[in-house]
């Protein structure tokens, strides 16, 4: 997918989810290449030769219900299995988890193998050489090679009630769901607190997007700054536009794998992007760059429109303003409508060559739906003391008991129900299509020409879909 590539240093910097006060240094440069959302802020590499054509996600449909519903062991099963997940933190939350697990599996051992997924899973599925057990994957991912992961509709169906409707709709595949859960990433609407009141704006009253751009003309009008946070870079450009379509009940894709883009969903964003650019109300800078930090240190941002782990930024890299900041769900599209909104998220998958795929599934039935697993990686623990605050689980059981503290960066307000609520809020009709990331050479960088006034709205959504259509469907 063609876009804007972190350096390896500025990769570094943001693939840690630190809620640890933590000294960390800004790279003054961005460089540019193909990356997926995943490696803007996790770390996540994409090679476009690894873009394989494969079938879009169909709708979830429940397979008929099996006698066993998980593996079934006469005793306590044993063997080793081989997991996969990205060096870093999150590496670091899973491993530490492995004594509890052996406490409930005594004889299964855990070979915890810290590699570039993303650049490496592909090649091993394809190749069928030393193919791990298991391992973590993005999201938007997930598609490219989903005829090689395990269908594991049977063993999940005892949880597959509690889990959100969204995270089962994108590890599905033809009916089968072929990935485990893992994190979910609401949106939300970061506001500055103190902006606000200064210019005398209730957030309260911000109900639909209709009422954002007024109360950002207010501010505007009031502080003389462009108060409303806009992406300048095709690959999060994208993402965050998805974020808006799945409020709306859309995605670049339906269940079937039609292409949707030519929409009322996504007329809507464009033509609201535009109004906001037009009438001098947004500042457009890249993610988590130089330019994003000193607008918002400067207070030149009093909007941000994201998803929740946009939270790292606030917390240690917008220092003058932490503290400042609260959050609330985004605003609706239409009066009434949906609050909640998904940008991007991870699950795992069992590929079919895995060695023990039945112990892999143990393995991430206890991390994601046993409850003392779920509280060793979402809660407090040695990697992070108050808990991740960047993301949520997928397990509505895991979402009722608040697992981690109000963050500081957000004056100690109570951000785990807020983001819960917006949660269950979030649409379940949302595919991923398996050329999503190379859409962003036509879709992401159309984004972006409309904001520089050289697209219209529905030139856009008309030269995206014939791109799309022509050079990433009909050719695969």
């Amino acid at each position: 997918m063609e876009s804007p590539k972190l350096s390896i240093t500025q990769e570094a910097l943001i693939v840690n989810k630190q809620t640890d006060p933590v000294e960390i240094s800004v790279p003054e440069t961005i460089t540019t290449s193909s990356v997926t959302r995943g490696t803007f802020l996790k770390g996540a590499a994409t090679a476009t030769g690894a873009l394989l054509a494969a079938p879009a996600a169909s709708a979830f449909a429940a397979a008929p219900g099996a006698k066993l519903a998980a593996p079934f062991f006469q005793k306590s099963p044993s063997g080793q299995i081989v997991i996969w997940d990205r060096a870093g933190d999150l590496f670091q939350v899973f491993d530490a988890t492995i004594p509890a697990f052996n406490k409930k599996y005594p004889n299964i051992t855990v070979k915890h193998v810290a590699v570039d997924v993303d650049a490496k899973l592909p090649t091993t599925l394809a190749t069928g050489v030393n193919v791990p057990d298991g391992a973590f994957y993005e999201d938007n991912n997930l598609p490219i090679q989903a005829a090689h992961y395990t269908d594991i509709t049977k063993w999940i169906q005892p949880y597959v009630a509690d889990i959100l409707p969204y995270k089962l709709a994108v590890n599905t595949s033809h009916g089968r769901i072929v990935g485990i859960p893992f994190d979910l990433d609401p949106g939300l609407l970061y506001y500055r607190e103190d902006l606000l009141a200064k210019a005398g704006v209730d957030p309260t009253a911000i109900k639909t997007y209709d009422d954002l751009f007024t109360a950002a003309r207010t501010v505007n009008q009031k502080l003389r700054i462009k108060p409303i946070r806009l992406e300048q870079t095709p690959v999060s450009g994208q993402q965050w536009v998805e974020m808006f379509a799945n409020q709306q009940g859309a995605s670049l894709v339906d269940a079937n794998g039609k292409l949707q883009i030519n929409s009322a969903p996504y007329l809507r964003i464009m033509e609201w992007l535009q109004r906001v650019s037009a009438a001098g109300l947004g500042t457009r800078v890249p993610l988590f760059s130089p330019a994003d930090i000193s607008a918002v240190n400067s207070g030149q941002i009093a909007f941000f429109p994201y998803a929740i782990w946009a939270l790292y930024g606030i917390q240690f890299l917008f220092k003058k303003t932490t503290g400042l900041w609260r959050a609330m769900p985004l605003p609706a599209w239409t009066p009434g409508g949906a609050r909640g909104g998904v940008m991007g998220g991870s699950s795992f998958i069992i590929p079919n060559q895995a060695r023990s795929p039945e112990l892999a599934w143990l393995f991430y039935e206890f991390l994601m739906f046993n409850p003392a697993g779920y509280r060793a990686v979402f809660g407090r623990n040695k990697i992070y003391p108050g808990g991740i605050n960047t993301l949520l689980p997928s397990y509505k059981p895991a979402l009722a008991h608040q697992l981690f503290e109000n963050p500081a960066a957000l004056g100690g307000q109570d951000l785990w129900n807020v983001a819960v609520s917006v949660a269950k809020e979030i649409p379940g009709t949302y595919y991923y299509a398996p050329w999503f990331n190379q859409a962003v050479s036509y879709f992401g960088n159309d984004v972006q020409l409309l904001l520089d006034g050289k697209l219209t709205p529905q030139q856009v959504l008309t030269r995206s879909s014939t791109d799309i259509q022509s050079k990433l469907i009909n050719r695969s």
